[in-house]
């Protein structure tokens, strides 16, 4: 199986913590309370987690990268 990276655009994200709260494995929150990749290669179910990080996040700051 082949892992997907994660990545997540500081600069786009406003942290609502809509990540984070969906995959609380791959996502978490700096000090400040905006998102970060706790998990940056992911595959499985953490993948599908991640996947609802994706398409939970307003700003569409992150993204998933395959075949890495």
């Amino acid at each position: 199986m082949t892992n997907v990276r994660v990545t997540l655009d500081s600069e786009k994200c406003q942290g609502h913590g809509r990540c984070y709260t969906l995959a609380p494995d791959v996502f978490g929150l700096d000090e400040d309370g905006y998102g970060l990749v706790q998990m940056r290669e992911v595959s499985g179910e953490a993948l599908e987690r991640a996947r609802l990080g994706v398409l939970g996040c307003p700003e569409s700051a992150i993204a998933l990268e395959e075949g890495v």
